[in-house]
């Protein structure tokens, strides 16, 4: 439910409502725009009484939301949602690019390759490649989550102190992947927590990921709807953290020849329904590097407000995902081609 409250409304007035309505059990959220204020009413809303709310001289109207979620809702919160990483901006006219290994490896690949003889400048210098490229952020996965027990599970703890250190040399803000409460932790230096698909309904996860102020990337699982994927954020957010950015990448259809189906058609409709930053990851979507840059374009052009890529410099011999991973000079055509989309578009590259 939301209360339209008239312009420039009696501040005590406003005050009193807010706490008769927390009274009841119920939270708020106030979104303040140029010709209204909107109050927000989250909870079990069949308590309130809607005509003895319309009677009061501050209000404008009163509307019931449809929607089970309520935090993450448009009619809640009308304006885009502007969410910092570092520095870096997410949602309206910005526009984030972010790109590194699908795992760190060894400190020696997640640096240059297995070439350099330096290891400890390694995970420095692939850092210092897709920062020249354009990248904004650097993403690495220090746990991976496996289809099979057998294949390579990240370095955990280690991966994370190799990203880190990569932070400082470059000055790039780092994005990792949690899988379990227990690690949060092991988080506390990570700039933008990722919640992967596996974990989009992982909601104990959730709730504590909700009580930090830790920015977050919420992926969609593989065979959710969209309205599950927002339910799944209202979680994070109704424990009072409101950073939270969706990433579409790819949902499971019959279509076997991609990894999974990209889903363009949610960048729209996630911004005709929430106010939260989308972005989107072309390298899991489709399981392919040849299709990373027509679907860069092509969600640019469907308004998403950031791309997630995987960049290796090795995709030959990659622990994980190498066949979707992009080599630094593949990384530097997509780079070019989406910045010459941007504009069109009305974003930038902040």
């Amino acid at each position: 439910m939301i209360i339209i409250v008239k312009k420039d409304c009696d501040k005590k007035q406003l005050n009193n409502l807010t706490s008769w309505v927390k009274g009841l059990g119920l939270d708020t959220h106030i979104s303040e725009g140029v010709n209204s204020t909107i109050v927000g009413l989250v909870g079990d809303t069949s308590v309130v009484d809607i005509d003895l709310i319309n009677s009061l001289d501050i209000v404008d109207s009163v509307k019931r939301v449809q929607e089970p979620y309520k935090n993450a809702s448009r009619k809640f919160h009308p304006k885009d949602t502007i969410v910092d990483v570092c520095g870096r901006k997410f949602g309206g006219d910005n526009f984030q690019i972010i790109a590194g290994p699908c795992s760190v490896e060894s400190e020696e690949q997640i640096i240059a390759g297995p070439c350099s003889v330096e290891s400890e400048k390694q995970v420095i210098e692939i850092a210092q490649s897709v920062k020249k490229l354009g990248a904004t952020l650097l993403r690495g996965g220090a746990f991976k989550p496996r289809t099979s027990p057998y294949a390579f599970q990240g370095l955990r703890a280690s991966g994370i102190d190799f990203l880190l250190e990569a932070k400082k040399e470059t000055g790039l803000p780092i994005v990792t992947e949690i899988m379990n409460v227990n690690h949060l932790d092991l988080f506390k230096d990570v700039d933008l927590i990722q919640v992967g698909a596996r974990n989009m309904q992982n909601f104990e996860l959730l709730k504590e990921l909700g009580k930090t102020k830790k920015p977050i990337l919420l992926k969609r699982g593989l065979a959710n709807t969209i309205e599950e994927w927002l339910m799944s954020a209202e979680y994070i957010m109704s424990e009072g953290n409101g950073n939270v950015i969706l990433c579409e990448r790819g949902i499971r259809t019959f279509e076997t020849y991609t990894r999974n189906t990209l889903d363009l058609s949610a960048i729209p409709l996630v911004k005709e329904k929430s106010h939260l930053p989308i972005i989107v990851d072309p390298s899991h979507a489709t399981g392919l590097s040849k299709l990373v840059e027509p679907m860069s374009m092509a969600a640019v052009c469907a308004g998403a407000d950031g791309l997630i890529i995987e960049v290796h410099n090795d995709p030959a011999h990659a622990l994980c995902d190498g066949a979707q991973s992009l080599k630094p000079e593949q990384f530097a055509d997509v780079m070019s081609k989406v910045n010459s989309l941007l504009p069109i578009v009305n974003k930038k590259v902040d």
